[in-house]
């Protein structure tokens, strides 16, 4: 019975965000000259329309 519960729980969990919003990757590459030389970044990251996470090099 045990088990039984434990096994119920974790597929209440598994399936809390099946139906939300999926996660769309996103990128940026880009190349600036000016007085200081050429400079370039990046950034790559996620957003799923209300959240954003995202890293910049």
């Amino acid at each position: 019975m045990r088990i039984f519960g434990f096994l119920l729980a974790a597929a209440f969990l598994a399936s809390c965000g099946a139906n939300g919003a999926p996660l769309r990757p996103n990128a940026n590459v880009g190349v600036s000259v000016g007085n200081g030389g050429v400079n370039t970044n990046a950034s790559v990251g996620a957003t799923n329309g209300t959240v954003s996470v995202g890293v910049g090099f």
